[in-house]
């Protein structure tokens, strides 16, 4: 039974402040690397260059345009704004603008993948598409801390 929990399910830690406040720093989660994902599921994936598990929210798939509106940091997928309830921050208007040079079409079989603190967040904003092949798993819980154990939004 544990051989097949090990299989199918792994245990990250949340490392740094790019999901606030939707996860912070040092919580722990479980994910699996099986079945499919959708826009809006929380991914933990490789960073590009270093193969540092990075935990984000997935923005759009393969075949799907993005687009950000740097007036009002609405973004949108195939031209629809996305409802975002997570965003609990305030976003600074000082934020780079130049480091996303939008639309942009993922090709297929990557992803576009943001933080939910847009302040504090290194994304494919910054390092473009993920490749689908360095997504370790979809998170299913929030295990630390206890409190909060539970699905995770």
């Amino acid at each position: 039974m544990v051989l097949l929990f090990l299989f199918f399910f792994k245990y990250v830690t949340v490392d740094g402040h790019s999901m606030e406040d939707t996860l912070v720093n040092g919580q722990k989660l479980i994910i699996t690397g099986v079945g499919g994902y959708e826009n809006g599921d929380i991914l933990v994936i490789c960073e590009p260059g270093t193969n540092k598990p990075l935990v984000k929210r997935l923005i759009a798939c393969g075949g799907q345009t993005v687009n950000i509106d740097f007036e009002t940091w609405t973004v949108y997928v195939d031209g629809v704004a996305l409802d975002e309830p997570y965003i609990k921050r305030e976003i600074n208007a000082n934020m780079k603008r130049d480091q996303f040079t939008g639309p942009i079409t993922v090709p297929e079989g990557y992803v576009f993948v943001m933080g939910d603190n847009r302040n504090r967040s290194s994304d494919s904003r910054h390092f473009g598409c993920i490749d689908e092949r360095a997504i370790l798993g979809k998170v299913l819980l929030r295990v630390t801390p206890f409190a909060e154990f539970g699905p995770v939004d």
